[in-house]
């Protein structure tokens, strides 16, 4: 998966990618470096790491917590290594709903920052910003008593960067949302992508005229993931109000759970299919994927029963089901064809083929297939 589980809150998932431990290890070292005792200097870095990260988790939660209240849909948090982003299914509908919900991360990150700068006034004397600062700079001797203002100070810059006007930051939806009071909310996606597209063209030209890799790299971020939100809302928008039963292919092959896998390899050599649904008396008792058929083929050979390398749990839709929200499904789940069943009872097959086709028509000609609000 990428990434592994380490808490649920309020319902919602908070998973740490698989890199996480590299920007454990990297904190150690730039924090170690150039100290005279790099084992506490290196320690430093790993405890102001996770409490940073910490401080995005609740960051995620804002964003999160709020979405859920107007009705969003939040899959779950990720905690990757330039940051964290939340996951959601559906966004809210309305432009001040948005608005509210991207600008609740941000506020939290300033609202943390603001209060562990007051906290560090009240603990220390004020002589503690010029000696951390300082040290800071020069790369001076670090002390545990900086924790506290090293903190206040990067959730600051955190509230303050996610409000550039740039998807995936938070101010690329602000922007989006501002705009959508006065455009339509697929034009305003539109402009709020080319803003996000020509700041991350200036951040990687004064990455490269700096040489500074790591701001090359948030160019590149910033670059994908305006182009990623571009096309998420240009799909959104093709296929709103279109369902299921008005894309999907009603009449696939079948192949019964005590048939030879070697006739389901017979049946992708002779057409295009190669995903299967396994029917018993009507009813989808599993799927055949192309790798099961592949791997089957490879470890057991054709006599095999279908049963014994088919799929138990696979993902199922229904005709009325909406289909934007069914291809989120399918591209999460990373299933190539899902079986379309109504009451148990199997109907037809909708495939990826079947929804790149629905989008590249609507695309070309929106008054072909008829949409439901």
């Amino acid at each position: 998966m990428g990434s592994l589980k380490l808490i649920t809150i309020q319902g919602i998932p908070v998973r740490v990618h698989i890199t996480f431990p590299l920007v454990l290890l990297w904190a150690a070292v730039q924090f170690g470096r150039g100290q005279t005792h790099v084992g506490q200097g290196a320690l430093f870095g790993v405890v102001v790491t996770l409490l940073l990260f910490l401080c995005v988790v609740l960051h995620e939660l804002a964003h999160s917590l709020l979405a859920i209240q107007f009705g969003g849909r939040v899959i779950e948090i990720t905690l990757l290594p330039l940051g964290g982003v939340a996951q959601m299914e559906r966004l809210p509908e309305r432009p001040y709903q948005e608005l509210l919900m991207a600008l609740a991360g941000p506020v939290t990150s300033g609202v943390i920052g603001v209060g562990l700068a007051l906290l560090t006034v009240f603990l220390f004397p004020l002589r503690i910003w010029t000696d951390f600062l300082r040290s800071l700079s020069s790369s001076g001797p670090l002390s545990w008593s900086y924790l506290l203002p090293y903190l206040a100070i990067t959730n600051l810059f955190l509230a303050g960067f996610n409000l550039l006007p740039a998807f995936p930051m938070d101010g690329g939806r602000v922007l989006r949302a501002i705009l959508a009071t006065v455009m339509p909310y697929g034009r305003a996606t539109a402009l709020a992508v080319r803003v996000g597209q020509a700041l991350a063209w200036m951040l990687g030209l004064l990455g490269l005229l700096s040489r500074d890799v790591l701001l090359i790299l948030v160019a590149l971020f910033v670059y994908s993931g305006a182009t990623q939100e571009g096309h998420l809302v240009q799909l959104r928008t093709a296929l709103a109000g279109l369902r299921v039963r008005q894309v999907y292919s009603h009449s696939p092959q079948v192949v019964h759970p005590e048939d030879p896998l070697g006739h389901a390899a017979d049946l992708m050599l002779e057409g295009f299919q190669s995903d299967f649904p396994v029917c018993e008396e009507g009813r989808v008792v599993g799927m055949l994927t192309r790798t099961g058929v592949l791997r089957g083929l490879k470890e057991h050979g054709p006599q095999i029963a279908i049963r014994q390398v088919m799929e138990p749990e696979f993902l199922v839709v229904g005709p009325d089901d909406d289909l934007f929200d069914v291809q989120q499904r399918i591209s999460e789940s990373g299933a190539e064809a899902v079986p379309v069943v109504d009451g148990g009872i199997f109907l037809g097959l909708l495939t990826r083929q079947d929804l790149e086709e629905a989008y590249r028509l609507v695309t070309a000609y929106p008054a072909l297939l008829p949409r439901r609000r």
